[in-house]
């Protein structure tokens, strides 16, 4: 089976414009978070799907430059994005990973993505989301085509469109949904931010880069940022008061499988 994972990503973001592009260990953001998810095992490839806009162009340098695939779409459809990268790539299931985790762990996209293959035809929609339990910015879900093709025709309201799986997760008597939950056993999903959206996010980010990416050793691990962070715990409170912050609580009337538990406002 063919996965293709999918990093959406463009320049435009409202709140922190050009956090794609920001500096990382010497290197954009988007670069190193591609470094990442090619380092897990279970992916056939990687795409990153921006927008036509030309002020996207500067992403589609940066794929040419490391060699990374990329597809240019719809600037705010992101269902429609996603479908036409797996259409063009020929995949068989396709792994939606935003481009503002730029933390996430290779064994976690192993983890969700190695439960939907190691059953197939079991499940339609695997995430480690519906609920979450690993800290914010490990996010991966995973669907099969045909799963994808039905949420393309189908889903209507806009942010079925913008947040491209909503149509697949919220209908889970339609839909064979899994969820891969951390085997700690701990539920870091509300206290632990290792997205960026906000300044304060790639403060933290670029703070645990430089304490922890070496040329030698470029992907660190889950592990290793906890570690770091029981011995730095100000670095954690760089970004605490966005903890839990997350697009759900937008959508609330509108969502049926999200609770008011699972999402706050910025303190």
């Amino acid at each position: 089976m063919k996965t293709l994972v999918v990093i959406q990503a463009r320049t435009g973001s409202s709140r922190l414009p050009g956090k794609v592009l920001m500096p990382l260990a010497g290197a954009p953001l988007l670069e190193r978070m591609v470094e990442r998810v090619r380092a897990a095992t279970t992916v056939s490839d990687v795409v990153v799907a921006t927008t036509r806009d030309s002020a996207d162009d500067a992403i589609v340098e940066l794929c040419r430059r490391t060699n990374t695939p990329f597809f240019r779409g719809h600037p705010t459809d992101l269902l429609d994005r996603h479908h036409a990268s797996a259409l063009a790539a020929g995949a068989d299931a396709v792994v939606k990973i935003p481009s503002d985790c730029p933390l996430i762990d290779p064994a976690v996209v192993d983890r969700v993505i190695g439960t939907f293959l190691a059953a197939p035809g079991r499940y339609d929609f695997v995430s480690n989301l519906h609920p979450g339990t690993w800290p914010d910015g490990n996010d991966v879900e995973i669907f099969g085509i045909d799963a994808l093709d039905v949420a393309h025709r189908e889903a209507l309201r806009p942010h079925e469109r913008e947040h491209t799986t909503p149509f697949l997760w919220d209908h889970p008597e339609r839909f064979r949904i899994g969820n891969v939950t951390w085997n700690t056993g701990l539920d870091l999903s509300m206290t632990h931010r290792f997205t960026i959206d906000y300044a304060e996010d790639y403060e933290f980010i670029r703070t645990v880069y430089a304490a922890l990416w070496t040329a030698a050793c470029p992907v660190f691990s889950l592990d290793d940022i906890l570690t770091f962070l029981e011995t730095r715990p100000e670095v954690r409170r760089i970004n605490e008061r966005y903890n839990g912050v997350t697009w759900y609580r937008h959508h609330l009337d509108e969502l049926r499988t999200i609770s008011k538990a699972q999402t706050r406002s910025p303190t």
